[in-house]
């Protein structure tokens, strides 16, 4: 492999990374943040919301600017925008220009979804699992890196400080892309409405974006509920960072396979069952059990994601809109992060337990990932 085509597959990978470290890196620093602001929590909240807003609205009209001048331009303009709101953030000293800078910083971090794959479709056509599941890898990377972390950086330095070191990344990452990253593809799509309303009326985007929103749900909820459950189970809390683990290992493992395994469909229904049975167990063991049934749960789900993310790439019917299919389904995939959590937390205060809570999560994987799976060659 020559050393454009491995600058490409280390590109996806820091991009993907740069992507949740600066987006979740806020999380632990909750407390010094409202204390000094003089916060509320729900003012709080609207820290991390109003970037997902803009991230959510912005995903797909990026997409349509990927595909028409191709990921390497769109990201030279994105990656800045990605930079100044983080420099700009780390110097905020009110609340409101905290909230501006996290909302123009989503602006540009909504630019990445759609260009990775298109960065791995020309990385190589024939390993876009593979490629998918680095990046995807990334994400997890920069979950990790946020949430566990800088916790530990915190009590070194104050969290403005570390939101620097943090916009340093940002920084070393636009100024590789602009002296390095090259391209054949410069864009060939027409930048036109009734191309994107030919996208919505293809049923394989439907199916894409239902394993979204329960890939994207259920990896969620489990990961915001899971210390809350061990806690209730009686058991130790430090299994939960097992989901990490398995977020971080499930992508290129299930990316490697299916570059070579024939059946699309057969492998998301086996790892949809795989997926439901692993949630169920969370709730029936405990000790080492339920640390194998996490670790799998998170393993299984991050796969069906892997796939999801690969077909853009990897499909010909696609081939000159793998940017604004991939702009659609992860936009609309945020359904699932909205809406599941809170139904999780519901269900615990209804019923007083956390079985339900989990049956529930299980069930919505297993409509959504059988149907896909069912419904994967047809559409």
């Amino acid at each position: 492999m020559n050393v454009s085509k491995c600058l490409l597959i280390f590109f996806a990978f820091l991009i993907s990374f740069l992507l949740h470290l600066l987006l979740f890196s806020t999380a632990p620093m909750v407390d010094l943040i409202m204390d000094e602001m003089k916060l509320s929590h729900t003012a709080f909240g609207f820290i991390f919301s109003i970037a997902m807003v803009s991230l959510v609205i912005l995903r797909i009209p990026w997409g349509f600017l990927s595909d028409k001048f191709g990921y390497v331009t769109v990201l030279r303009a994105s990656l800045p925008l990605i930079t100044i709101p983080a420099i700009v953030r780390s110097f905020s000293d009110t609340y409101l220009t905290f909230l501006i800078s996290q909302f123009l910083l989503g602006i540009g971090l909504a630019s990445i979804l759609p260009c990775l794959p298109l960065i791995i479709k020309e990385w190589n056509p024939e390993q876009t699992g593979l490629g998918t599941g680095v990046y995807v890898s990334g994400f997890a990377l920069g979950n990790g890196t946020a949430l566990g972390l800088t916790p530990y950086l915190l009590e070194m330095m104050p969290w403005r400080l570390v939101l620097r070191l943090y916009a340093l990344v940002a920084v070393v990452t636009t100024l590789l892309w602009w002296s390095l990253a090259k391209s054949t593809y410069q864009g060939k799509d027409q930048f036109a409405l009734d191309a994107f309303t030919d996208i919505l009326q293809h049923k394989y985007i439907w199916v894409l974006t239902s394993l979204m929103i329960a890939c994207m749900g259920c990896y969620d909820t489990l990961a915001t509920w899971m210390p809350k459950v061990l806690e209730l189970k009686t058991q130790p809390k430090y299994p939960a960072v097992l989901l990490s683990i398995g977020f971080l290992l499930g992508g290129p493992t299930t990316g490697a396979v299916s570059d070579e395994f024939p059946s699309k469909s057969i492998l998301v229904g086996f790892l949809g069952v795989a997926a439901v049975v692993s949630i169920i167990g969370i709730a029936y063991t405990v000790h080492i059990l339920l640390m194998i049934c996490i670790f799998l749960a998170s393993f299984f789900i991050t796969g069906i994601l892997t796939l999801t993310l690969e077909a853009p790439a990897k499909l010909p019917r696609f081939s000159l809109a793998a940017g604004k299919v991939s702009g659609i389904i992860s936009s609309l995939g945020n359904i699932g992060p909205v809406a599941l959590p809170v139904s999780f937390g519901f269900l615990i205060d209804y019923t007083g337990t956390y079985h339900s809570s989990l049956f529930m999560v299980a069930m919505v994987a297993f409509v959504i990932f059988i149907l896909g799976a069912s419904m994967w060659e047809n559409a």
